[in-house]
């Protein structure tokens, strides 16, 4: 939220499923809007869905997962401002194109009817796309969270 904050995006929109109630508790989530996905284990597909229709009338949308330490604030406005022609842009690791992504509004229908735990990488096949150094790293798990501190000299 902070680096999304940072980068510009307004609203922020974060969308809570398994330990919803741990993450509200714990977590200093502040002015974002938040978004319940009760059907969270059929996958990150319906999560996407579920944040997108809490957009209403935006021009576009930065989707994202909060377990990505190398995303940067820099990085988000990069594929913000090259998707401005209404193109999707991807962000590109490990051989790979995901997100962080920018979609335009005109993708939201597809985003809105996506489900099971593809997400949106399907919508990202033929999108232009920004190089993300160390996207491949995300925290899953307490050995990964040292991992990421010993990488970044965070402690």
């Amino acid at each position: 939220m902070r680096v999304a904050r940072e980068a510009g995006c307004e609203p922020v929109v974060v969308v809570l499923g398994a330990l919803a109630a741990v993450i509200q508790a714990e977590c200093r989530l502040g002015d974002a809007r938040v978004v319940m996905n009760e059907g969270w284990a059929s996958g990150m597909g319906g999560s996407i869905g579920a944040g997108v229709r809490a957009l209403g009338d935006a021009d576009g949308c930065v989707v994202m997962t909060c377990d990505m330490p190398a995303v940067t604030a820099s990085h988000l406005r990069v594929l913000m401002e090259s998707g401005v022609a209404g193109e999707e842009v991807a962000s590109s690791y490990a051989g790979r194109r995901g997100v962080p992504a920018y979609f335009p509004a005109s993708s939201f229908v597809e985003l809105k009817a996506l489900r099971g735990d593809a997400g949106a990488r399907g919508l990202l096949q033929g999108a232009k796309w920004v190089e993300l150094v160390g996207g491949e790293l995300d925290v899953d798990a307490v050995g990964d969270l040292e991992r990421v501190r010993e990488l970044f000299g965070v402690r």
